[in-house]
């Protein structure tokens, strides 16, 4: 049995502030008409981001582990309850078919006597 897990993270916000108006490759720290201040607070910016975004994905992670140990533990525990009645299923089908034995035994011995006494009797006519 296979099953598929799909998560969909859309419209996301952050609270770290604007986005830098550069990328992470266009850095270029020789050329003096780039802000370097620009540059440091841009990458703090990013930096900061990313460190939000991995905290995140912990916290999801945590959370599908949570979740998935949960399942586990449910089906293990369904498991044992449908085990569980099969056994005392089980218990008392194997008490009735005793019962049925026990009837069985006596019903024959009881054929067992009647027989016997039919023959006493048919002596006694003799």
């Amino acid at each position: 049995m296979g099953y598929q897990s799909k998560l969909l993270v859309s419209n996301i916000t952050d609270n770290i502030g604007p986005a830098p108006d550069f990328d992470i490759l266009d850095v270029d720290i020789t050329d003096p008409a780039n802000d370097l201040d620009n540059y440091l607070s841009g990458v703090d910016a990013m930096l900061q981001k990313v460190i939000a975004g991995a905290s995140t994905l912990g916290a999801v992670k945590t959370r599908i582990d949570m979740q998935t140990n949960f399942a586990q533990t449910l089906m293990d525990t369904i498991d044992k309850g449908v085990g569980r009645l099969v056994d005392a299923d089980m218990d008392e089908v194997s008490t009735r078919l005793n019962a049925l034995q026990t009837q069985q035994q006596l019903a024959i011995q009881s054929l067992q006597i009647a027989n016997g006494n039919a023959e006493n009797i048919m002596q006694l006519f003799r």
